[in-house]
């Protein structure tokens, strides 16, 4: 890993490191203790899982070009500057 080089950066490392580094196990056995209990918990942990994965996944076009992460941003059909122009 590299020196911060931009706050988007260091919000995506910090955003990777808790998806691989965090355990829940503990938190599991305290919240899920019946059948009902542990599918929602297993549910909660998927969605917050998929929503830090989306904040991560939204950084990667403004890492370092260096980075081993680092995707252009691909242009959106919607986006303003790849629109044509109306003709008159």
């Amino acid at each position: 890993m590299d020196r911060a080089q931009t706050v988007t950066h260091v919000e995506y490392e910090v955003l990777d490191w808790i998806l691989h580094n965090i355990d829940v196990a503990e938190l599991h056995e305290v919240m899920a203790t019946d059948d009902v209990s542990t599918k929602r918990f297993n549910t909660g942990v998927a969605n917050v899982t998929k929503l830090i994965y989306n904040l991560a996944e939204r950084r990667t076009h403004r890492l370092p070009k260096t980075h081993a992460d680092y995707k252009p941003k691909e242009a959106e059909p919607n986006d303003k500057k790849n629109r044509k122009k109306k003709s008159v």
